[in-house]
């Protein structure tokens, strides 16, 4: 439970997490990068920032989708 606690007091700020959870949309991201995120950032914004970032995705297909059948 300690470690939980550690885990969410971690300093990178949401907008750093929504940038790695975008970067890890598209798959390409160097394992340094990807080390030092898991250092960095808090388990608490990714699990949000995930839920986000999926719900910008849904809307955008939607919204493409929309257009392509008026058409």
């Amino acid at each position: 439970m300690d470690d939980l606690k550690q885990a969410t007091k971690r300093k990178a700020s949401f907008l750093a997490t929504m940038k790695a959870v975008l970067w890890s949309f598209f798959g390409i991201r160097k394992k340094s990068a990807y080390e030092q995120d898991a250092a960095q950032l808090n388990p608490v914004h990714v699990i949000i920032a995930g839920l986000i970032g999926a719900a910008i995705f849904i809307t955008i297909l939607v919204f493409i989708v929309k257009q392509v059948v008026a058409k």
